[in-house]
């Protein structure tokens, strides 16, 4: 079984590589459908993929300025505690491995349906923050930081729960919020942002018990290459080819997790 955890890893993370996105949405279903893991140790154990896998990312991004670090802590200022109260209220509640089951792979297939819908309308969510004489709606300065710490901590609670939402729906957010900000320094922050997070909740998962560290090290021996080749593919693939088809199978993920 072990060779076919390599392969899986390497698969995802070639789809990660070419597209930027997918790492939870689509390991933990993979882990939780294919394999047969217990989705709460599907989410843990991807939690720490993730923590490892972004890191190099999100080094680069911050070696080439692409971070914009006050938004990165006020995001952290949100979901570091929300990820912690999160894993505590888990470790409280000790709910028995049936009702665990059913609460992660819900949260993990509304998670998915959002993420799809977030690929899908991430063009049109750059459309809306603009008027029609080519400027920008944005809330209020005032408003501002408040609306990303709350943003930071919706995240961080959900990651913790079902290990998506770092990615994709932290970039549309982040892109509504901050209209103005670079796409380049919106994907930075956002990857920088995701490698504290899935860091601290796949500690919180490790203290509960819900990491298989076998299962990782597979993961990550055949993630690495394949992040390394998708990387250096994809600017080959049209994105507006891999959105749809990606935004497609997360879909079909999602209502199958759902009737699982």
């Amino acid at each position: 079984m072990d060779w076919l955890y390599i392969f899986s890893g390497f698969v995802v993370g070639f789809v990660v590589g070419v597209t930027g996105v997918g790492g939870g949405s689509l390991m933990t279903p993979l882990l939780v459908l294919v394999f047969g893991v217990a989705p709460a140790t599907a989410v843990g154990t991807d939690l720490l993929y993730a923590s490892l896998t972004k890191t190099l990312g999100g080094w680069v991004h911050g070696r080439r300025g692409t971070v914009d670090w006050k938004v990165f802590g006020l995001l952290a200022l949100g979901s570091l505690p929300a990820t912690v109260a999160t894993v505590a209220l888990l470790k409280y509640l000790a709910l028995d491995e049936k009702v665990l089951h059913s609460l992660v792979t819900s949260v993990l297939s509304v998670a998915l349906l959002m993420t799809a819908a977030a690929l899908l309308l991430k063009n049109w969510v750059k459309k809306l923050a603009r008027r029609k004489d080519g400027t920008v709606y944005e809330l209020h300065h005032r408003y501002l930081p408040a609306a990303t710490i709350v943003t930071g901590a919706v995240v961080g609670a959900l990651v913790t729960v079902s290990s998506v939402g770092a990615g994709v729906l932290g970039t549309v957010v982040l892109l509504f919020l901050y209209p103005r900000m670079p796409a380049v320094k919106v994907v930075g922050t956002d990857i920088v942002h995701a490698v504290p997070l899935t860091a601290l909740a796949g500690m919180g998962h490790m203290a509960l018990g819900t990491v298989d560290m076998v299962l990782l090290g597979g993961l990550l021996l055949g993630s690495l290459p394949g992040i390394y080749i998708g990387s250096h593919l994809s600017a080959k693939v049209p994105e507006k080819v891999l959105r749809p088809l990606l935004a497609t199978m997360l879909l079909i993920i999602g209502a199958r997790l759902a009737l699982h």
